[in-house]
């Protein structure tokens, strides 16, 4: 793929997908979008995106189609249906999937797709809403070597660390792993700073002294201040972060895997989310451990 030449196309403009778009315009793509609510696109429009009113007509105008949509029924929908990215697109178009979906689905796209000679590959991201500005994000990617290898100036452009797990599929199964690490990290964090605070300990000077010892992580750096503060706005969305939990729940059941932590993390996030938390960032798990707290502190 070469800047300025390559049309390139991107399907989900949201709040990763917005500035990741724009990391491509600014490395000189001309930019095709669609996303579902056009106000979400607004910024990129203004900037002198082209505006499709469906994925089909953006596909027919596109050399390399880039989405991040929400869930695996909206992957399976834009990609396999009769308007859909692989009936549309024009032969050797590059197809590259960035949502976090499911390995099956991934091996079914890249499958249609090899048959209508339009390579495909599955490059899910880590990093929220932060690593997506500041195109820092790691990039988890499953295809063949020459369609990974299409790819890879493209991703370059969103992340920093870029690795090819293997063939297609392989980008989602390695997503999965990285959702079952954070998903009980966060259990962690939530019931440290929970203790914390109820010990009458300052949040603030405990992460200064934490934060990058043995219990650092990114999540800690990241999300612990935000927990402590209330600032529960979404950089990945409680309600994504259910889904990715579930599929990763399920693939370790096909593999008969016990896995009590991410279990017990899903339960958590799932309490949260029926509490009116769907839409909070992941650090809003917190929420169930604050109102503990307060009450704990109550004279």
């Amino acid at each position: 793929m070469t800047a300025g030449q390559d049309p390139v196309g991107f399907i989900g403009t949201g709040v990763m997908g917005a500035p990741m778009a724009e990391h491509l315009m600014d490395a000189g793509w001309t930019l095709h979008v669609h996303s579902r609510t056009r106000d979400k696109a607004t910024a990129l429009i203004d900037r002198g995106a082209v505006w499709h009113d469906t994925p089909a007509t953006l596909a027919r105008a596109c050399r390399a189609i880039v989405t991040l949509v929400g869930f695996p029924d909206d992957v399976e929908r834009l990609y396999l249906g009769p308007e859909g990215l692989v009936a549309q697109a024009a032969s050797a178009t590059l197809l590259i999937d960035m949502t976090t979906s499911r390995p099956d689905l991934a091996r079914r796209i890249h499958a249609a797709a090899s048959a209508r000679d339009l390579p495909a590959v599955d490059a899910p991201v880590s990093g929220g809403e932060k690593g997506a500005r500041e195109a820092t994000l790691s990039i988890m990617v499953g295809g063949d070597d020459e369609a990974v290898a299409r790819a890879m100036p493209l991703l370059r452009v969103m992340g920093r660390t870029i690795v090819h797990q293997g063939p297609a599929g392989s980008g989602q199964a390695t997503k999965l792993v990285n959702q079952i690490a954070i998903a009980g990290g966060m259990v962690a964090i939530c019931e440290a700073m929970a203790f914390a605070q109820r010990s009458g300990l300052d949040p603030e000077k405990v992460l200064a002294s934490i934060a990058r010892g043995a219990a650092g992580s990114w999540s800690l750096t990241n999300l612990a201040p935000k927990m402590v503060a209330g600032d529960f706005r979404a950089g990945f969305y409680v309600k994504h972060f259910i889904k990715d939990m579930a599929m990763a729940a399920e693939a370790a059941d096909a593999a008969g895997l016990d896995t009590p932590g991410l279990d017990l993390a899903l339960s958590l996030y799932r309490r949260l989310a029926e509490a009116g938390g769907a839409d909070h960032g992941t650090q809003g798990l917190y929420r169930l451990y604050a109102a503990a707290v307060a009450d704990s502190q109550r004279p």
